[in-house]
């Protein structure tokens, strides 16, 4: 039997020296912590820097938005709103009553003074005047009988005197007969007093009578009808309207109604210019001829009328059209002006601005009597430079600059946008 010889193992521990001894389980958690800290700070790290590289790596680019300082008109206007009428409207009425007999004239008619525009029925007058013709001639035959009593009376009055003179007659005879002589002269006065009567009552007759015709009294064009044929007018308290006549339509004028915050600087002379909306595109031009000093007071609002003339040879204008009016109450003509943007703009706060230079005007300085100074910004190669200016009269649209180193053509800056990196913002509101 073979032996076999079998060889086991011997276990030994061998201890390396380049391998450490494991630390405690407290003192591998603290460490594990220290290198997460560690990266964190490195990430941040990172973060920061790429934004400290971004922002001076990234250029930042300001647009500004200019418009050209002009020479032109300046204009401070009032407006107002108003309607459109002849300058001269005449109403025909009727002085009496009755029923309308016919009408020869209606709207839009050309009439000539003295044209018979309507008929009253004339009956009732007609015999009113017949009337008064018969009572006129009874008094001036009651004149003729009593002249040829004047007549007896004053003989008979002569004899019985003769008659006192011989003692043939009582004088009480004679002053009975004297008596009625000039009771005789009396009453023709009375009769001559009683025709002059009849022949007022006559005239008035007839002037009624007139009236039934219902004429125009000037040359002009029947704008408005007001009655038809066949209606009864009635005049006993007051006139009926029966035709409103304008003389010329050639000639309109525009009754604004402006505020009494603004009346005081209108003035006869002033030029205006109103629309309608008729003719939304046309722009009609008139001269203010008359500010009236009636007060109008609508809702607790003070206007006043401030009349305004313009010419209407073709006819455009029609009676009551409303109007937009603007009365120029101050102008300055070919003046150098800037918009009033350009007064508010200011760059405070635009990153990439450089530097900016404040130039002084020429001359004396500020001239006497100048209420302000103001600024305005104007592109100097590319840059913006204040040019201090004094401003003068203002439209709302543009400002005057009565001195100052602003020259017409120079780019003044109304707006201005920064744009940095990928992005464009806004620059902020401007200092007003």
């Amino acid at each position: 039997m073979n032996e076999q010889l079998v060889t086991k193992p011997v276990l030994r521990s061998v201890s390396s020296p380049a391998s450490p001894v494991a630390p405690p389980l407290r003192q591998r958690w603290i460490s594990g912590r220290g290198r997460w800290l560690a990266i964190l700070a490195l990430i941040l790290l990172a973060a920061a820097g790429g934004a400290i590289w971004w922002s001076l790596s990234g250029t930042s680019t300001v647009h500004y938005t200019t418009v050209p300082a002009t020479r032109g008109i300046v204009a401070r206007t009032v407006t107002a709103t108003g309607t459109v009428n002849p300058e001269l409207t005449i109403i025909v009425g009727s002085y009496v009553s009755g029923v309308i007999q016919s009408l020869s004239c209606d709207y839009n008619t050309k009439v000539k003074a003295g044209q018979v525009c309507a008929k009253i029925d004339p009956r009732p007058y007609q015999s009113l005047v017949d009337q008064a013709k018969a009572n006129l001639d009874v008094a001036k035959a009651q004149l003729e009988k009593d002249k040829a009593n004047l007549v007896y009376t004053k003989i008979n009055s002569e004899r019985r005197q003769l008659l006192v003179t011989q003692q043939s007659e009582s004088k009480d005879v004679a002053d009975l007969a004297k008596n009625a002589y000039d009771q005789a002269q009396a009453q023709i006065g009375l009769d001559q007093a009683t025709i002059e009567q009849r022949q007022a009552e006559l005239e008035s007759a007839n002037v009624n009578l007139g009236y039934a015709d219902i004429v125009s009294p000037v040359d002009g064009t029947v704008v408005s009808r007001n009655v038809t044929q066949g209606q009864t007018v009635a005049a006993s308290f007051q006139t009926p309207t029966l035709f409103l006549i304008a003389t010329d339509l050639t000639k309109m004028q525009v009754d604004t109604n402006v505020s009494e915050s603004d009346i005081g600087g209108i003035k006869e002379g002033d030029k205006a210019t109103f629309t309608v909306d008729a003719y939304p595109a046309r722009v009609f031009e008139g001269t203010v001829t008359q500010v009236r000093q009636s007060p109008q007071t609508v809702q607790n609002v003070v206007t006043y009328d401030a009349v305004v003339s313009v010419a209407n040879l073709d006819l455009a204008l029609k009676p009551g059209l409303t109007a937009s009016t603007r009365i120029i109450v101050d102008q300055r003509s070919d003046v150098l002006r800037v918009t009033n943007q350009a007064l508010r703009y200011a760059p405070g706060g635009v990153a990439g601005a450089g530097t900016t230079q404040a130039v002084a005007p020429s001359g004396a300085g500020t001239p006497a009597g100048a209420a302000k100074i103001s600024h305005v910004w104007v592109l100097r190669d590319g840059s913006p430079v204040s040019l201090v200016v004094v401003p003068g009269l203002d439209d709302d649209n543009f400002t005057e600059i009565v001195s100052g180193d602003l020259k017409a053509g120079d780019q003044v800056i109304v707006a201005a946008t920064s744009s940095s990196g990928g992005g464009v913002s806004a620059v902020p509101p401007p200092r007003l």
